[in-house]
């Protein structure tokens, strides 16, 4: 009798599933395959199962069967991409040789700020390290707020040749 339901539905309702598979997949071949997948699931269904509603129950499948197929798309995408790309992903972590250069650039960069003027120094340091404003280091170091801003200049353009030293 189960046999028979299936019969029934795969007659009525065959072709709005391979549109719901086509929907998904966009691909005619795997909308078939994930067709004839969902009608398999169903005739597996525990003969005793109560389905009150037959065509519901057919989705319900329909639609764990898509999810299934998503994934394995999704798996073998990642599986078969060639060795190439894989190696020109960005990652995260820096290579030993970025490593080292960045140390070096970061002393090299260091040194420069500790030749800078004792004031210049400082304020560079409040306002670039400690994400100071120009009118905090100004009441907090008694000068003007136009002396702050040229202080910073100054030990920018500082940096800026130092850094131009470095990459070039």
């Amino acid at each position: 009798m189960f046999g028979a339901l299936v019969q029934q539905l795969q007659r009525s309702e065959e072709r709005r599933l391979r549109r719901f598979f086509m929907r998904r997949f966009r691909n005619a071949t795997e909308a078939s395959d994930a067709t004839q997948e969902t009608f398999l699931r169903m005739l597996d269904t525990p003969p005793k199962t109560i389905i009150e509603n037959p065509q519901a129950y057919l989705f319900q499948i329909a639609k764990s069967v898509a999810r299934v197929t998503s994934a394995r798309f999704a798996a073998d995408a990642e599986l078969f991409l060639p060795a190439i790309v894989g190696e020109n992903q960005a990652t995260d972590a820096p290579d030993q040789e970025r490593v080292v250069i960045g140390r070096q650039s970061l002393i090299r960069l260091a040194k420069a700020i500790e030749k800078l003027p004792n004031r210049c120094q400082e304020v560079f340091i409040l306002s670039r390290l400690h994400g100071m404003s120009n009118g905090e280091i100004a009441d907090r170091l008694g000068v003007s707020r136009n002396m702050v801003e040229k202080h910073i200049i100054k030990a920018l353009i500082h940096c800026r040749k130092v850094r131009s030293e470095i990459y070039f």
